[in-house]
């Protein structure tokens, strides 16, 4: 599997589109669909990694272990983000468009990557 393949899997994973994964990552839009076809640079790669929540080992294929949480935890924060955005999500009483449910689900699985890197 070549690192453009594990990041789109991974971008699947969370729910979120590689153009939403590259603006989070402060990529250009198109960035990583580059990646097909070169080696990405090093400091974008670890952008990617770091919004995904996985090592940059992994994207590179050089590990089969992609992120630090177990597989219960993760479980459990996709089953939170399935009840609570495939329905009616708010804010200010306005429904969330699909973008920003998209960036709820984004900010959601960043933090709880974050908090789990080191379990």
């Amino acid at each position: 599997m070549t690192t453009f393949e594990r990041i789109n899997n991974m971008a699947k994973n969370r729910g979120i589109s590689l153009r939403m994964l590259a603006k989070n990552a402060g990529l250009g839009e198109t960035t990583i669909y580059g990646w097909k076809r070169r080696t990405p640079d090093s400091a974008k790669l670890e952008s990617v990694a770091k919004v995904l929540g996985v090592t940059v080992d992994y994207l590179l294929g050089k590990n089969e272990t992609p992120e630090w949480a177990n597989e219960k935890d993760t479980k459990d924060l996709e089953t939170f983000l399935e009840r609570n955005l495939e329905g009616g999500m708010t804010y200010g009483g306005e429904d969330l468009t699909e973008e920003e449910k998209q960036q709820v689900k984004l900010a959601m699985t960043t933090i709880f990557w974050k908090r789990h890197k080191h379990d």
